[in-house]
């Protein structure tokens, strides 16, 4: 009983990680609005993130890493630095650009385009393979695509307000609502909306480079903190150039300092490492396939902390996300089923292979008749040879 549930936990574990890694981006789109509508430059909203970050994920790397820690080529420096580049310094400023100019509802929604974005690109690079002869892949592309649109319908059409519950919530005692719930012009919310979309693609290739990267430099937390140093120098090189004025590094007990805080310890320096984790063992694809979870927690948490209204167009949304996230993730498990099928015949093969060889030689010593095990690949297979 008790292999058992050790089995089931370990294979759970990759589902349990993603899904507190959406409860995290969850709580940061809520913070992270509510700082910049109250007045925070995103750059600087980005170098404290990975000041935090760094910080927390630096210690870990150096005493749990220090015996197995991969050598650092230039190669694999170079890639660093693009994760670096992708990550902390153009999604994030991106993100917060386009977070600022529309909602935390918008922006969680538009996030969903990075499976469909993670899917492509991880095709291209020969890290996932389409073959749309095969159910499992149809179901993957199908759910992706059907998951990106229930996003789209849960943002653009809204219907009629939904008293949840049967209650309304007014605002929590010292957050600032109306930060969040500020309304914007056409003009802006389509900027917004484009800034968010270059926001996933560099999110999407950020995810497909880290992945190629840990096949070689193995030491997950190393590779974090690297990356968050990294971006922290890249991002006040950028800060530097775009914002002049040194008052904007002013930062005090207040919403910019816990958005920063969270931001870094929780949804930049925990999540590259989790991220890192499941992503050796399930591939990019199966850690942004649970994106679209995040919207729906962030329409519950806006209702119940930040009042916000929840409407008939967000529950048909959140029906239509979990009907494609479950093609995608019956595609994945398909998949999964699969290779260790593939593996477990080859191990039986393998088997059967040498204990004919072994036999082999045994008669040899014996004095008995050899009879040779021809490999499988030989065009003689299941000839045998006196």
């Amino acid at each position: 009983m008790g292999l058992f549930f050790g089995h089931f936990f370990q294979n759970a574990m990759p589902y349990i990680a993603v899904i507190f890694l959406q409860f995290g981006y969850a709580g940061l789109n809520i913070l992270s609005a509510i700082a910049l509508n109250g007045g925070i430059s995103h750059y600087v909203l980005v170098v404290y993130r990975h000041v935090f970050a760094t910080a927390i994920m630096v210690p870990f790397a150096l005493i749990l890493e220090r015996k197995f820690r991969p050598k650092i080529t230039v190669k694999i420096f170079i890639q660093m630095f693009v994760l670096a580049l992708l990550g902390p310094l153009l999604d994030q400023n991106l993100y917060y650009m386009g977070l600022k100019l529309t909602s935390p509802t918008i922006a969680c929604a538009i996030g969903n385009m990075l499976p469909s974005m993670t899917f492509a690109m991880a095709v291209i690079c020969k890290i996932e393979k389409l073959d749309l002869k095969r159910v499992r892949c149809r179901a993957k592309l199908l759910g992706t695509i059907v998951t990106l649109g229930g996003a789209m319908l849960m943002t653009f059409y809204k219907g009629s307000v939904v008293n949840f519950l049967g209650t309304k919530h007014g605002p929590q005692p010292n957050i600032p609502s109306t930060a969040v719930l500020k309304h914007h012009n056409k003009g802006e919310y389509i900027k917004g909306s484009i800034l968010l979309i270059i926001s996933n693609l560099a999110w999407a290739a950020f995810f497909v480079l880290q992945a190629i990267t840990l096949r070689k430099y193995t030491a997950h937390l190393s590779l974090t903190a690297l990356v968050c140093f990294l971006g922290t120098l890249q991002a006040i090189v950028a800060t530097l150039a775009m914002e002049r004025r040194l008052s904007v590094w002013t930062i005090g007990w207040d919403w910019n300092l816990l958005a920063s805080a969270y931001a870094g310890i929780v949804t930049t320096g925990v999540a590259y490492y989790v991220q890192g984790l499941v992503m050796k063992r399930r591939g990019p694809v199966f850690v942004t396939a649970f994106g679209p979870m995040v919207v729906v927690i962030v329409a519950f948490m806006g209702h119940f902390i930040l009042a916000e209204e929840i409407y008939v167009g967000g529950i048909i949304g959140t029906v239509v996300i979990v009907i494609g996230l479950y093609f995608v993730l019956w595609g994945m498990y398909k998949e999964s089923k699969e290779k260790k099928e593939e593996v477990n015949g080859e191990i039986i093969v393998e088997a059967i292979i040498g204990e004919g060889i072994e036999l082999a030689i045994d008669q040899k010593k014996e004095g008995l008749t050899i009879t040779t095990i021809p490999s499988m690949a030989s065009p003689n297979y299941m000839e045998k040879e006196h």
